[in-house]
């Protein structure tokens, strides 16, 4: 069984010119340059550039500054999905299918559950209790996809909170979602944020388990795909 994540919205091919802010991009549609909406805080400057080809999805809210979304990016022969909301949705639905074997035992699921001072992304349950932190992967390179792309500061927080949730006796684990289909593995990114991996090789050792799975962007919808093997040495 295929898990997917349908797009609804229409979508519109344009071409990127240039990002405003983190989250406001130009784009051109047809000759014609219009603001739009990137929901993905990430840097992406390895794949979003002047010049390359993007998906939009349409979105027709009279309270909305833009028009559109930035889903996704034309590169290497593939689109890649850039949507950082599509991780959380695509896994919900893996849980609600009990089609990931590392979490088909819980049938009990509550999204967007706090817990400390963090929001973690699903609060798993049956027998045990499991905490599941999932996070958008969207840099590649040969072969090895990389998480963050830029210092981030949240996710250590996201990670230490997953930390304390082990040690008080609970499941604690974190799933990188890897949005393109071209990864053969995945590990931290210590170049750009060091931190990040030592905090994340730290979890390792408390009992925090780490997983990563590719998606692919095909047609009108977004399909999980296959388990990655996660590289945390150094």
């Amino acid at each position: 069984m295929t898990i997917f994540i349908k797009i609804t919205r229409p979508m519109v091919n344009a071409t990127f010119v240039e990002r405003l802010n983190r989250f406001l991009t130009v784009v051109e549609i047809e000759g014609r340059r219009v603001p739009c909406f990137l929901p993905n805080p990430g840097r992406l400057q390895e794949i979003l550039y002047s010049g390359v080809k993007v998906i939009l999805s349409r979105v027709e809210r009279p309270a909305r500054k833009t028009n559109y979304d930035l889903i996704g990016v034309r590169h290497l022969g593939q689109t890649i999905s850039v949507d950082s909301r599509i991780p959380n949705r695509l896994v919900l639905e893996a849980l609600k299918k009990q089609s990931i074997p590392e979490f088909s035992q819980y049938t009990a699921i509550k999204p967007e559950y706090t817990y400390g001072e963090s929001r973690i992304d699903f609060r798993l349950s049956n027998s045990d209790v499991c905490f599941l932190e999932v996070k958008s992967c969207t840099l590649v390179e040969d072969g090895l996809a990389l998480f963050p792309d830029a210092p981030t500061q949240r996710g250590r927080r996201h990670i230490a909170e997953l930390m304390k949730a082990k040690r008080s006796g609970n499941r604690a684990c974190i799933l990188f979602l890897i949005q393109r289909t071209d990864a053969m593995a995945f590990a931290p990114n210590d170049r750009t944020d060091p931190a990040f991996g030592h905090t994340f090789r730290e979890a390792l050792k408390c009992g925090v388990e780490a997983y990563a799975c590719s998606s692919a962007f095909v047609g009108d919808r977004i399909e999980l795909r296959g388990k990655l093997p996660v590289k945390h040495a150094p």
